[in-house]
């Protein structure tokens, strides 16, 4: 009989629906439970494309013993960290500060009040590497809460003085400058790894938001290093097998230093975040594979992702079935060379193997593969390997798929909606555009109410019951801004704006500056989150700094300007110290060095033809964070276009900068020239 989680929206909660386990969602009414019954709360917290989720859930939440102990002697609530990443980060950040370590599945035990005493990750069903059995941790749990109830409360009120007196360094209220972010770059330059690419040892995650930030630094210094890390990390996850050599798109991460092995799971952050990335260094580079890798991963996003409502999903699963009946990670996308004998014939079959890397032995499990694109001195002929592709392609889509996450996050979809938006602009792919047009659509219709405030999540078309965070007030804001840029449209700055007013009422903290992850008026937590770092995704903080740096380059809003400049305090503070976990930040504060620079376009019509060269060469500007407004003259569309009239009745550029301006052209070189240096 299904539990109480039958009639949530999150994908990851429905998985866990038939559970024997008496789940509930996170509620008030659960810690109600609780108090009544004077048991402790089991905070369960995942998300539906994690594999270790996935084998906790089976070995201990789908037994009927372990459940039956479960149901008798706590509350228990299941919760999805994606539509609640201010849960999440709250018991997160008490789980590193007990443990040391966090991650998913987390487990932690509550008191009735909410607050924890004790933590955890995966727990295997018996003993296992000096980790205890999720059982022995139940009775040990149970035992103390009904034996020594008094020491638990003592730990509970320590835990919870501890979170509320860990205070972030902010750095004060100063943007950091030139020296601030040569120190970062020189950090960088001392964590990367030249042979390989990418930041640090394993496992390796794809550093989006620190490239976006070296492109930047290059774009305004003309430091050859920074352009350098950045082309070498690309190519190096490119050829990697944590890009998909066959559909496109990228895996979370790769679990060797190499980029070799991924872990398979595909999330549509990462694949927004890089498609943008690998879009800005073909503008810088021309390179053509990065514009092949921004070409096949937005296709992969629209293919995959896009759901029928317009938005887009979280995720495709790790998992899938290696058709024998079994869950197995990686299944859909590994190879042996047996496989490829099959799929191609002999002779294309050895060519496959020597092109994607596929050996005997085997470079996952079981003697099988993951496809990547070795550096060869072997010249291939280029049609063969595409029929290759097609037909591995072919073959694969009839290998049972994996799942997909197809809840809507609010955040990520404004995250695919700046990258597809600038790669359809790019490559003059208008039918990405209208894949971005369609997701913000989405996001006005489903997920702002009647005063503009946002819903973290929907599903099938339907809002969740959560209030967004900070995150997704910037992350959309900046999808926005984007989205205004490509497509003339002011209304898409409009909606910016009514965001981030959103963002200066609500989750600013006006004496110092600083942001919180949650509005003044959400749901109370034992701490309010508040975490500057870019990690997985750019912060919110992040996020909603370089969204209202943007909006007062577009608008000239003094209010949107000094509360951006002032959220860059932080990474004063923190980019010389750790500039690997404030890429998104350092990337901001790079435009705000720029100026950034603002660009008006006029012209007779958006169709007139010199007037869309204007515009592409503008968007074509590697200025770090510049704005364009395009329309025609006097239209009222955008702010910065009052005043802009014709130049003898042809189309022209005007680029301002702190509130200078240079002459109009209407000379695309000329225009290029003003946005490159």
């Amino acid at each position: 009989m299904p539990n109480r989680l039958a009639h949530e929206t999150s994908p990851y909660l429905l998985q866990h629906a038939d559970n024997p386990v008496d789940w509930w969602p996170w509620s008030e009414e659960a810690f109600e439970e609780a108090r009544r019954s004077d048991r402790p709360v089991l905070l369960s917290v995942g998300y539906s494309s994690c594999h270790w989720c996935h084998v906790m859930a089976h070995e201990s939440f789908e037994d009927e013993a372990t459940a039956d102990f479960l149901n008798t002697h706590f509350v228990n609530v299941k919760v999805d960290r994606e539509e609640r990443p201010d849960v999440d980060a709250v018991y997160m950040e008490a789980v590193q500060a007990a443990t040391g370590q966090g991650g998913w599945p987390m487990t932690v035990f509550l008191t009735p009040e909410a607050e924890p005493f004790y933590f955890g990750t995966y727990f295997p069903p018996a003993p296992r590497h000096g980790m205890p059995s999720f059982r022995q941790v139940l009775e040990g749990v149970r035992s103390a809460w009904t034996d020594r109830r008094d020491e638990v409360a003592e730990v509970a009120g320590k835990i919870v003085r501890d979170l509320a007196g860990r205070e972030i360094s902010y750095g004060g209220t100063e943007a950091p400058g030139e020296q601030e972010l040569a120190q970062a770059l020189l950090g960088l330059t001392r964590e990367y790894d030249p042979q390989r690419g990418g930041f640090g040892g394993a496992p390796k995650f794809p550093a989006s938001m620190v490239i976006e930030f070296l492109l930047r630094h290059h774009a305004r210094t003309g430091a050859e290093g920074a352009l350098q890390m950045a082309q070498d990390t690309c190519e190096r996850m490119a050829r990697g097998g944590i890009y998909d050599q066959l559909g496109g798109g990228f895996a979370r991460y790769s679990v060797d230093r190499d980029w070799v092995v991924p872990h398979f799971e595909k999330m549509l952050y990462d694949n927004a975040l890089l498609c943008r990335v690998y879009a800005h260094l073909w503008r810088a580079t021309g390179s053509d594979l990065a514009r092949r890798v921004a070409l096949e991963t937005a296709d992969f996003m629209v293919r995959e992702l896009r759901t029928e409502q317009g938005g887009f999903a979280s995720a495709l699963d790790a998992d899938s079935d290696d058709g024998t009946g079994r869950h197995v990670e990686g299944a859909y996308y590994v190879w042996t060379p047996e496989q490829l004998r099959e799929a191609l014939g002999d002779d294309d079959a050895e060519l496959a193997a020597r092109y994607f890397g596929v050996t005997q032995e085997g470079t996952f499990e079981e003697g099988a593969s993951v496809l990547q694109l070795p550096q060869r001195d072997e010249v291939f002929d280029a049609e063969r390997v595409a029929s290759v592709r097609a037909r591995l392609l072919e073959r694969r889509a009839a290998r049972p798929a994996p799942g997909r996450d197809d809840k809507v996050v609010a955040a990520w979809n404004g995250l695919a909606i700046a990258a597809l938006a600038e790669t359809g602009a790019y490559f003059e792919r208008p039918d990405l555009v209208e894949a971005a047009v369609g997701a913000a659509d989405l996001l006005v219709r489903v997920h702002f109410d009647d005063q503009a405030r946002l819903t973290r999540t929907s599903k099938d078309g339907k809002a969740g019951a959560n209030a967004g965070v900070l995150e997704d007030y910037g992350d959309v804001a900046e999808g926005f801004l984007a989205l205004a840029s490509v497509t003339g449209e002011g209304v898409w700055l409009d909606f910016a704006g009514f965001l981030l007013d959103h963002v200066l009422a609500r989750f600013v903290d006006e004496e110092s500056g600083a942001l919180f992850d949650t509005a003044a008026d959400a749901e109370r937590l034992i701490r309010r989150p508040q975490d500057p770092t870019d990690n997985a995704v750019p912060s919110g903080w992040s996020a909603a700094a370089g969204a209202l740096l943007g909006y007062a380059a577009h608008t000239g809003s003094e209010p949107h300007r000094r509360a951006a400049e002032r959220a860059l305090g932080v990474v004063k503070a923190l980019g010389p110290r750790v500039p690997r976990f404030i890429g998104w930040g350092l990337a901001v504060a790079e435009a705000l060095l720029d100026g950034p620079r603002e660009v008006a376009v006029v012209g007779p019509s958006l169709s007139d033809e010199a007037t869309k060269t204007l515009h592409r060469t503008a968007l074509l500007g590697t200025a770090p964070g510049a704005v364009v407004a395009v329309g025609a003259a006097e239209s009222g569309e955008f702010p910065l276009l009052a005043d802009r009239p014709l130049q003898q009745g042809a189309p022209a550029a005007y680029v301002c900068r702190n509130f200078t301006c240079d002459a109009p052209t209407t000379d695309p070189e000329r225009l290029r020239e003003a946005l490159s240096s």
